[in-house]
């Protein structure tokens, strides 16, 4: 796994070892930026200088390609140990220590954000139903900008994820084992 483009194209990322995190695959987060920089809805804009939420972080591969790709800053929310670790080990390698902010928390009960962010990636285990839950609590905890895009990642062969129907649908695509649910926030 490694940073598909930008200052930081060709780094590899950590992983721990096992099965309990599942990194976003490199030809998916290169369909899933394509998509934000070429969509008619997105352009360079989309992730350029904007704060970005990478949660359910796991080794932090969506976030440090946002910052890769520009992103002013990225907060990564994680709560495993071993994810953790990774995720720390690969902000140093990118460094961006400066520009990351690593909090051991529950995506679904996230802290008070200090300041809402314009680009939430959002990946969590596909079986257990949490991007749902996950949306409306980083909404009342102030972590979704107005206007926000909101990536969801989700298992292919399940229905599309239920989210709040104020968001509008921008696009949605299949990679593989993989969906892809881009929506805007109110």
């Amino acid at each position: 796994m490694r940073i598909i483009a930008g200052r930081h194209r060709g780094r590899r990322l950590a992983a721990p070892a096992g099965e309990a995190t599942r990194p976003t695959a490199d030809r998916v987060r290169q369909a899933l930026f394509d998509m934000l920089w070429h969509a008619p809805w997105g352009g360079r804009d989309a992730v350029a200088d904007r704060r970005v939420l990478d949660a359910f972080a796991g080794t932090g591969a969506l976030g440090l390609e946002a910052l890769s790709r520009g992103a002013a800053h990225a907060t990564f929310l994680e709560t495993a140990r071993p994810a953790l670790a990774a995720l720390r080990a690969n902000i140093a390698a990118c460094r961006e220590e400066a520009n990351a902010t690593v909090l051991p928390a529950d995506a679904t009960r996230p802290p008070r954000a200090p300041l809402p962010c314009d680009l939430v990636f959002l990946d969590p285990p596909y079986a257990e139903g949490l991007l749902p839950k996950a949306v409306a609590a980083l909404a009342e905890a102030g972590w979704i900008a107005p206007a926000a895009l909101l990536v969801a990642e989700s298992a292919a062969a399940a229905p599309p994820p239920a989210l709040p129907p104020s968001f509008t649908a921008l696009a949605e695509r299949l990679h593989g084992p993989a969906r892809l649910s881009v929506v805007r926030a109110p």
